[in-house]
């Protein structure tokens, strides 16, 4: 079954840039991954992109150990998501559409306005990102998705969110 999310998730990280949360105190307990520089751009090794509408989706899944509780089936990561525009159209996020599978194949909907409060506009060349996360009842899932975004001029067009894994190491092997 799928837990739902009782605030648990720690509440600095959300809305956070990811210069931010990577320097924050607390994240750098939580957060165990190594990041590296490769050129101007700060990368992870897990992290997973896609383009539609020259839209740059990134995200970057991290476990966060001390929020799960492994012997109650409760199972929480973080992920960091970063949104490009490189197009010629100034457009504004309005919704979004996630489909979380949980390592059982149990899945999860979650659908809504914008993300993390905001309805963010992006222009030509410009960037949003935000931090948020999700529980599981299983060590493992996958999540993939869209935001919906509106032109302008009113048109709308989906932008696909690459599937990512979500691993911690409570799994019997690395499955996604």
């Amino acid at each position: 079954y799928f837990r739902p999310f009782s605030g648990n998730f720690p509440s600095f990280f959300v809305g956070m840039s990811r210069r931010e949360w990577k320097n924050h105190p607390k994240a750098l307990f939580i957060v165990e991954r190594k990041f590296k520089t490769n050129g101007n751009h700060t990368t992870h090794p897990r992290s997973y992109a896609e383009t539609t509408e020259a839209i740059t989706i990134t995200v970057e899944p991290f476990y966060l150990d001390e929020q799960s509780e492994p012997d109650d089936g409760h199972y929480v990561w973080a992920y960091h998501v970063l949104i490009e525009n490189h197009g010629q159209r100034t457009v504004r996020l309005m919704t979004r559409h996630w489909r979380i599978t949980d390592s059982m194949g149990r899945i999860q909907e979650v659908q809504g306005d914008g993300v993390v409060g905001e309805q963010p506009v992006l222009t030509p060349g410009g960037s949003f990102e935000y931090t948020s996360g999700t529980p599981l009842s299983t060590p493992s899932g996958i999540m993939v998705g869209t935001y919906q975004m509106e032109t302008e001029t009113g048109d709308r067009f989906d932008v696909n969110i690459p599937a990512f894994s979500l691993d911690s190491p409570y799994q019997a092997g690395q499955v996604h």
